[in-house]
């Protein structure tokens, strides 16, 4: 993955120590309740199963630090005396009321996807299965009611990241949607635990963000490498409870047929085949548009897509996002901070504007991928459901047929 400014690992490497480590907390702390329906976005920790995490393979993950594509996180070291060469990513000077100020990606991220990745899918190794029939099977009430099964696929989630454990943000101040001031005076990721993008269904998702041209409308073309990535990202993924859970539910609403293979191959074709969008064939797909985001080129260009974290935090560091903080909700409810965990913001990608973006934050790929699928599958265009303390609809377009055409949060009162 070339471009990923080489030049942040050295930093890392000779920066680290002790004393960047992310705080730790024996238990989950309190979560804001933000949550209410904002303009612009209709136009495009309870407890968990006490089952362990699955464990991915050492001797992989050990392979990292020869070839170059370990991937780090670390609190930011607030020192004034680092330069652009430094950082190996130029500051952003800024005017904020009347003031500038001087934007700094503080933070490191991956320095590419491990080499391992590009060999053919079946030579790699994969994390362990997790095997919980009785935590994965649908119930009769989750299988007669969606809000009931995307609740489940919450709790599901043991590879979702804890606020003030894993990762910090810091919100800013708030904003409508028609106002183009930028109201956050620093970055939306204050930090990042290092060892977050060595699990294996980060690792291997972050593989897959570097593979598509931002620029809607533009033909893509797909090596057998990427396909290689596509095909080793969702049996890594199919490996884990919420994507077994999403099979099991679709299998026992006779939406697919039983066969783990085929289901396998179907998700793959959902969300990497490429369709037509904005006038050309070949030039977009599900995962490149909510995943990793599209510019409109078409009259006033404008940031489509985009709904990840994880995708944010990268581009964030590498300066490419400039975040302006968050859209204050229709109606007076508690505003977000730290561990708010559904957002909508407004920032500028590449320097185009998108006015209004909600996402989830720290929730595991195979969490999204899905929670996505089964609204699509199971849901409608309106998919009102309970994530945990959060009451969301789940908005699902289609696009081209049978295609998803983007699909994404909104925060509901």
């Amino acid at each position: 993955m070339e471009g990923l400014l080489k030049g942040l690992m050295d930093v890392v490497l000779g920066n680290q120590d002790d004393n960047n480590s992310s705080p730790q907390s024996e238990q989950r702390l309190p979560r804001s309740t933000w949550a209410q329906v904002v303009s612009g976005e209709d136009h495009e920790e309870q407890s968990r199963p006490t089952f362990e995490h699955p464990t991915w393979n050492r001797k992989e993950e050990g392979q990292g630090s020869n070839d170059g594509s370990e991937i780090f996180g670390r609190r930011p070291q607030r020192q004034t005396s680092h330069t652009a060469e430094d950082t190996g990513s130029n500051d952003i000077c800024e005017t904020i009321g009347g003031q500038s100020h001087r934007r700094k990606p503080d933070r490191v991220y991956y320095g590419g996807h491990r080499t391992s990745y590009t060999i053919p899918p079946s030579e790699q190794e994969y994390s362990e299965e997790v095997y919980h029939s009785s935590m994965v099977e649908p119930s009769k009430e989750e299988l007669e009611d969606l809000a009931k099964a995307c609740d489940k696929l919450w709790k599901l989630d043991s590879n979702r990241l804890i606020p003030g454990k894993d990762y910090e943000i810091d919100c800013g101040e708030g904003k409508k949607s028609y106002q183009k001031q930028d109201m956050a005076q620093g970055c939306l990721f204050s930090w990042l635990s290092e060892d977050i993008f060595r699990r294996p269904t980060y690792s291997r998702f972050c593989s897959l963000l570097d593979n598509y041209n931002p620029n809607e409308g533009c033909k893509e073309v797909v090596t057998q490498q990427e396909r290689q990535e596509q095909a080793a990202f969702v049996e890594e993924i199919s490996r884990t409870a919420p994507i077994k859970y999403l099979y099991k539910y679709l299998v026992s609403k006779r939406i697919i047929s039983d066969g783990y293979d085929e289901f396998k191959e179907m998700m793959r074709r959902l969300w990497f085949d490429l369709y037509d969008r904005g006038g050309t064939s070949g030039s977009s797909s599900a995962f490149e548009h909510v995943f990793v985001g599209e510019i409109k080129q078409r009259g006033e260009q404008e940031v489509s897509g985009f709904h990840n974290w994880i995708q944010f935090y990268v581009e964030e560091a590498k300066g490419k996002v400039d975040y302006q903080g968050f859209i204050f909700p229709r109606r007076h409810v508690q505003i977000p901070d730290s561990e708010t965990q559904l957002l909508t913001i407004q920032f500028e990608w590449n320097g185009v504007l998108k006015t209004v973006s909600s996402s989830l934050v720290g929730v595991s790929p195979e969490f999204e991928i899905a929670l996505y699928t089964i609204c699509y599958f199971a849901g409608e265009e309106d998919n009102y459901v309970q994530l945990g303390p959060y009451p969301v609809n789940i908005k699902c377009y289609r696009c081209r047929g049978d295609n998803i055409g983007s699909v994404f949060p909104v925060a509901q009162s």
